[in-house]
């Protein structure tokens, strides 16, 4: 039996949930599930936005026949050609053999890269702020490359003013009987797997994210429909200034996050230190242990906070494997702006303060401290001073 949701008069949810996947393409923990949003335009001409991936594909199918009832689709608008969003491609021309694509240039030739069939003589090029007239409706199409692939455009109905916003505004998570973030509490129970979205998934791209973001002040937008997800109708600017922050790379909170890489407890125990000194000055903290989570919340979080700390033993004459992994993720994810403190540790050798500085190195704007703590298998209680000085110099590079 299909599920579907009215987004508006002639717009409908055809998406499907997955809640059975364990890693969103393999290297992000779901576990909340994820939505694969697609929608259906039923204006004089049938519109279908994207497709889901292969996982939910026979729920999908059925509910687009749901909603087509006796009609036939007319255009089939691929807006980013990632397989989550286009395993469905094949059956879509299968099904309805007469249905225009309407992609840009990159997105044809990628879709050639995917999949064997004719695709030159059912396709529709379009090109920065073509509009195809739909009825009632117009729909604008404009470019936004490497959000978050080279190929992704979006599409602005300008007689509603709904943006269908590819992968840009999405979320982990499935959707829950809701589809409108208005239906649940998102800054409680979503924001944060909002931000981790973004900074995982796009957060590399910040520049390229600002530049869509500019090709919309002179736009109104009154809905937004991303492809993973909840719908925004309501309060945008929630959602908006949040991309806003975060595509400059600005820290949504002063606040310090804390991650570390302990083998025996000995770093742990210097970095527990170090938190229970911040926030008895009043600062707020946020603690992950590298080899038990996830690496896209630790991403997720250094989004978030404007001062990082990270404390790893020493291993192999380097940081600790896992230690060394999530700073090179966090660096390939353009992190900037940030104050950085380092903790170390080694029994004969303590390379890994080191090591992990040179990671920062390759960040633009990254302020990171003088007050490096070494120790020496495990914190010796003259070393006490030094927490507290690098406690006070956190606190300091706050107050500038």
């Amino acid at each position: 039996m299909f599920c579907i949701k009215k987004i508006a008069n002639d717009l409908v949810w055809v998406g499907a949930n997955d809640r059975r996947l364990a890693m969103f393409e393999g290297v992000y923990s779901v576990p909340k599930g994820v939505a694969y949003n697609s929608y259906l335009l039923l204006d004089e001409k049938t519109v279908l936005f994207d497709t889901v991936d292969k996982a939910v594909l026979s729920r999908f199918l059925e509910n687009i026949a749901a909603v087509l009832k006796n009609r036939t689709l007319d255009y089939f608008v691929i807006q980013h050609v990632e397989p989550d969003h286009t395993a469905a491609i094949l059956e879509i021309v299968r099904l309805y053999p007469n249905a225009k694509i309407v992609c840009n240039a990159k997105t044809l030739s990628i879709i050639k890269q995917f999949f064997d069939f004719n695709c030159d003589e059912r396709v529709h090029i379009v090109k920065e702020n073509d509009v195809l007239v739909t009825g009632k409706h117009k729909l604008n199409f404009i470019m936004a490359p490497m959000v978050h692939w080279p190929e992704v455009m979006v599409t602005y109905d300008s007689t509603d003013k709904i943006l269908f916003s590819a992968d840009a505004f999405g979320c982990f998570g499935a959707l829950n009987g809701a589809i409108f973030a208005d239906e649940v509490d998102f800054s409680k129970d979503y924001m944060d797997e909002a931000r981790r979205y973004y900074a995982n998934i796009v957060g590399k791209y910040g520049v390229q994210v600002k530049a869509l973001l500019n090709k919309f002040d002179t736009r109104p937008i009154k809905v937004i429909c991303p492809l993973h997800g909840f719908v925004w109708r309501k309060d945008l600017s929630k959602i908006l200034s949040k991309y806003k922050l975060w595509s400059e790379y600005e820290p949504e909170e002063t606040g310090v996050m804390l991650a570390y890489a302990s083998i025996y407890g000995n770093t742990e125990n210097a970095t527990e230190i170090l938190a229970s000194k911040l926030v008895e000055k009043g600062i707020k903290t946020q603690m992950f242990d590298v080899s038990v989570t996830d690496a896209s919340d630790i991403i997720s979080a250094a989004f978030k906070w404007s001062h990082l700390v990270f404390a790893s033993a020493t291993y192999n004459a380097g940081i600790f494997v896992s230690m060394d992994s999530v700073l090179a993720d966090l660096v390939a994810h353009n992190i900037q702006n940030r104050t950085v403190a380092l903790i170390e540790n080694g029994s004969w050798v303590s390379a890994s303060g080191t090591k992990m500085k040179e990671h920062f190195l390759k960040c633009k704007s990254m302020n990171i401290l003088n007050e490096t703590l070494s120790i020496k298998s495990s914190l010796q209680e003259q070393q006490l001073v030094q927490i507290d000085l690098m406690a006070d110099a956190i606190k300091k590079s706050m107050l500038k």
